[in-house]
């Protein structure tokens, strides 16, 4: 009797145990969202104690979206390609060429309505070629982004050498208005980034497009056993990584109120760390676009925690490139347990 009540005393004890193993296992691709979360949170909280309360403010909060909505959009066509497994090292250049294109025409006297599109286009135009170059060409995505790069740096030296200046007040609407709600407020360039990463949510998890990025990253061949279409899903997502390339080259414009040839240079390390410190796997996969958003408000407060403090902006990178360490390190610990459970 008494060696039946210990035994069920045990199995007791065990199962919490058991079923915290049970949810960690079946949530892991999240883990590194969470802990991005966790981060960001215990941001705000150490540099409200270290300024004394004048950190996490309306203004303050407010402030990360409108200095950061270029980089949210770009990351949110960097999440579909790192998610097949790729990576784009184009975006920053395309959104170079894109605003310098589009500050060229407004200048020319071009309307808007055409303008606008011929970036969009432009953005799209450098993806579709990267994209055909992966799929086609079978050229890794490095290389094939990397030409993508020089070429669009490229031309944007060729439309000018020099910034040129927007005045167009249709453009410089969408960074200058305010809709204000008490002490917070948001620009219209905000509302079009959380446009974005809500349309790409609903494209990622609920449409048969999305579910074969994810099936793509995961095992492109068992993809194409199952009749998926991975080769036009794969151009896809890169003319998707240019587009939002254009749309933030219209977002930058529109905030710095010029276009300028060397906008952006180092804008897509910035664009994969976000995505990566969002939990998205480089293997690809795994990973949320929620995640990416995360990602770029933990890159955005980290960025305004130095400048409020007066610091080098060197502790930057450092501070970015050791977050990348320890997220690497956690996908890698991810993907190491889902092959032992195999």
């Amino acid at each position: 009797m008494s060696a039946t009540a210990t035994a069920t005393r045990t199995v007791r004890a065990e199962r919490p145990v058991s079923r915290v193993e049970t949810f960690m296992s079946r949530h892991a691709a999240m883990t590194p969202s969470f802990a991005a979360v966790v981060i960001l949170a215990l941001l705000l909280v150490g540099a409200e104690a270290f300024l004394r309360g004048d950190f996490v403010t309306a203004r303050t909060l407010s402030a990360l979206l409108l200095d950061n909505a270029y980089l949210l959009i770009l990351a949110v066509g960097m999440t579909f390609v790192i998610l097949t497994g790729g990576i784009d090292l184009s975006v920053g250049s395309v959104m170079a060429f894109t605003g310098i294109l589009g500050s060229q025409l407004l200048a020319a006297g071009v309307p808007v309505w055409v303008a606008v599109p011929a970036m969009l286009a432009g953005g799209s135009a450098i993806g579709l070629l990267i994209g055909v170059l992966v799929q086609y060409f079978n050229v890794q995505p490095f290389i094939a982004s990397l030409a993508g790069l020089f070429l669009a740096r490229g031309l944007a030296f060729v439309v000018s050498l020099s910034s040129i200046r927007v005045e167009q007040p249709a453009v410089l609407w969408l960074q200058q208005n305010r809709i204000r709600l008490g002490d917070w407020y948001v620009t219209p360039t905000g509302i079009l980034a959380l446009l974005i990463v809500a349309l790409a949510a609903f494209v990622l998890h609920l449409t048969r497009f999305g579910r074969t990025v994810y099936a793509i990253g995961g095992s492109e061949q068992s993809a194409r056993l199952m009749g998926l279409g991975v080769a036009r899903t794969k151009v896809t997502v890169y003319v998707i990584s240019g587009f939002c390339g254009g749309l933030a080259g219209l977002v930058l414009t529109a905030y710095s109120g010029a276009g300028y040839p060397r906008n952006g240079i180092g804008t897509e390390l910035d664009a994969i760390a976000a995505v990566v410190i969002g939990g998205t796997l480089l293997t690809g996969g795994r990973g949320y676009v929620l995640g990416s958003l995360i990602g770029v408000l933990v890159f955005g407060t980290i960025k305004t925690i130095i400048s409020f403090m007066g610091a080098e902006q060197s502790w930057m990178q450092i501070i970015v490139g050791g977050l990348l360490l320890l997220f690497i390190v956690v996908q890698r610990v991810i993907v190491a347990r889902s092959e032992h459970r195999r």
